[in-house]
Formats: C-alpha cells, structure tokens, sequence
C-alpha cells in the first residue's frame, strides 16, 4: 500500500496530545468581538481539546499518522 498524505490544512491547524487527544484553537475569536460577552473571550482564549467524536473523524481522515 502506498502512504496516506497527511492533509496540510490539518497539520497547522491540529495537534495530537502523547494521550491521543486532538487540540485546537478556540473557535469564534476572528471577529466581531463588541457584541461576544467579556466572560467568553476570555474562556476563549488558547487551545481546546476537541470532543472524542470530532478527534476520531481529524484523526481518521486528515492525521492518519497521527
């Protein structure tokens, strides 16, 4: 079989933990942030580790080395 490409787009925008969990940057913080509540920028801010349902479907399809 020949290798899988790891899909670019993914790999900067995607990191996989030693524990196998993927983290992401926090959605919703691009613009617009007047009318977004003080409390959710702030909580927005960093990295997030993304829910067992999506990190399947990154790892699967986009991080097959992963």
């Amino acid at each position: 079989m020949p290798k899988l490409k790891t899909k670019s787009g993914a790999k900067k925008r995607f990191k996989v933990t030693a524990s196998g969990h993927v983290k992401a940057g926090q959605a919703g913080k691009r613009h617009g942030m007047i009318k977004r509540t003080v409390k959710f920028v702030r909580n927005a801010r960093g990295t997030t580790v993304l829910a067992d349902a999506d990190a399947i479907i990154i790892k699967k399809n986009f991080l097959p080395y992963a």
